[in-house]
């Protein structure tokens, strides 16, 4: 595909073909309930390797931007625009640095936590939220009054999605925002940042459950024809494809970076480990390695709600692990369990559907020749399999489909009790040469990892143990130390040169003591109250 073609896009389950780059950044979710994808995986231009080796993050952005958004849809000095407005807001000039974590082991560290809110999420939001900015102030040019296109932004966050989002679309004008948040299980940092956000057009929900509740009222939203045919309601959760597309162009600029490290060694290859929750992420790396980054591995590192580590190990993708004892799993919740790492504690991994599509177009696909009908039986396989997902609590997959999905992929497992040595071992003897991003050194100049990144980190120590030496690993840094305090401190409390108060950044200094505004969602009540709310603070 070139920059010319104009990149179509579909629906998982089959009941949307053909839709343009705006029509499914806007919709979020396909009517049929599926996610939308790419009709075809563009390729990397020839030269892709040597022309882009030394582009800074915004060129590379657009470069690969560029290749699933037409010219016909964002002219490219608009595309470059929105490029540049999003990621002016980061603290690293490098957008997301690299720093090497273990010279001896050829491990080093994607820190993806230098935009506003201090998370990973702050990549793809910033320019979702300057994406949806873009197409509303064009589809409202000349409109004045109910004529203007209002668009109502809902998600559902484990912590960091909600900050994110709230900070990529406070004072937009024609939209509004609402986030949903399991009460009581994010962060104290991360429930701040989202609550003290004031502007009229942000509202935050708590909702007494656990995060695939709020994720599954924000899906039963989007199912909904009633409001529906009030609201033009968007996504902002991974499951909106701008998300997958933004994150993308950190493989490549990390590749990149690692290229012109002087301790890579020329020709080894690279692995990527990325702490996995709902799996949209790690599909990014997915997408780079498909479209011709030379990737050897992408590594899936989950916490203790690891249904994707079962899956790979198994082909069972299932809510409960069958021989699970009881006393594990909390049912009032559905099995989530609480961890360190609290933005992992997900139970069904959504992006994930996008992954069985394609491993479904490329198993059953073989069948026939026509295009069309290998992606009605990719639709329709999906289909069946999330169906039984929801009647079942889960489904398993044939090994052609299994083996296929660990062409490219492979899963750890890290526990609690892991994550904590993780960050302890790395704090004590891994001291990686400035400049690292503020907050993340104690004083002896130890490294500190947020629990999520230890996942990362624990998982890809266990990748350098199985592989041939001289394999460089990337591993993926989510989230801001800070951000995690009750791990962080339970992690290093007492260690040489460790203090909290060093950690800390300054725009998080007075943050839990600010004035909050948020909605209580009583346990039990379900989606439509959350149409209510909806319903009640959205001024058109």
């Amino acid at each position: 595909m070139t920059h010319t073609d104009s990149q179509r896009y579909l629906s998982t389950r089959g009941g949307s073909y053909g839709l343009s780059f705006e029509d499914v950044v806007l919709k979020g979710l396909a009517a049929d309930g599926g996610l939308f994808i790419p009709e075809a995986i563009p390729s990397l231009p020839a030269d892709w390797e040597t022309k882009w080796r030394d582009y800074t993050f915004e060129e590379l952005a657009f470069e690969i931007l560029s290749l699933y958004i037409s010219p016909e849809e964002i002219p490219s000095e608009d595309l470059k625009d929105i490029i540049k407005r999003s990621y002016s807001t980061f603290r690293s000039p490098d957008i997301t640095p690299l720093v090497t974590l273990d010279e001896s082991k050829q491990l080093y560290l994607l820190e993806l936590f230098c935009g506003p809110t201090f998370a990973f999420k702050d990549v793809a939001l910033q320019f979702l939220g300057n994406l949806f900015e873009y197409f509303l102030v064009r589809r409202n040019e000349g409109k004045t009054g109910a004529d203007r296109h209002h668009l109502v932004v809902i998600g559902a966050t484990s912590g960091d999605t909600g900050s994110a989002a709230i900070y990529g679309l406070r004072g937009k004008k024609d939209a509004s925002i609402f986030i949903l948040h399991p009460k009581g299980r994010v962060s104290p940092i991360q429930e701040a940042q989202m609550t003290t956000v004031l502007d009229p057009n942000v509202h935050n929900l708590a909702v007494e459950g656990s995060f695939d509740d709020c994720q599954d009222m924000v899906k039963a939203l989007f199912a909904d024809p009633e409001i529906n045919s009030v609201h033009k309601l968007a996504a902002v959760n991974s499951i909106n494809w701008a998300r997958i597309l933004a994150q993308m162009t950190y493989y490549f600029h990390s590749y990149f970076s690692l290229l012109r490290s002087p301790t890579y060694e020329q020709g080894k290859p690279v692995r990527f480990v990325v702490p996995s929750g709902n799996f949209g992420d790690i599909l990014a790396g997915w997408f780079a390695k498909q479209m011709g980054l030379p990737a050897e591995r992408l590594v899936i590192a989950t916490n203790e709600n690891d249904i994707l580590d079962r899956f790979w190990r198994t082909g069972g993708y299932t809510k409960k692990p069958k021989a699970e004892p009881v006393e594990e799993v909390k049912p009032a919740d559905g099995g989530v369990k609480e961890t360190l790492s609290p933005a992992m504690d997900i139970l069904v991994s959504s992006n994930f559907e996008r992954l069985l599509w394609f491993l479904a177009y490329d198993v059953y696909g073989q069948q026939s020749d026509d295009v069309v009908e290998k992606r009605k039986v990719a639709g329709d396989t999906v289909r069946g399999w999330l169906e039984q997902l929801k009647t079942e609590g889960g489904f398993t997959v044939e090994t052609p489909v299994l083996e296929a999905a660990k062409r490219h992929l492979e899963s750890e497992r890290v526990s609690d009790e892991q994550t904590i040595e993780t960050i302890r071992s790395v704090y004590a003897t891994s001291f990686p040469k400035a400049p690292v991003s503020e907050g993340t050194r104690g004083a002896t100049g130890g490294y500190i990892l947020d629990p999520h990144s230890a996942v990362g980190v624990a998982a890809a120590q266990r990748s350098i143990e199985r592989v041939s030496p001289g394999t460089h690993h990337i591993s993926l840094s989510t989230a801001h130390p800070a951000k995690f305090s009750s791990a962080v401190d339970l992690a290093l409390r007492g260690q040489e040169g460790y203090s909290f108060d060093n950690v800390l950044p300054p725009e998080f200094e007075g943050l839990e003591t600010k004035e909050r505004r948020v909605i209580l969602v009583p346990a039990g009540e379900g989606w439509p109250a959350v149409r209510q709310i909806v319903n009640s603070k959205v001024v058109l």
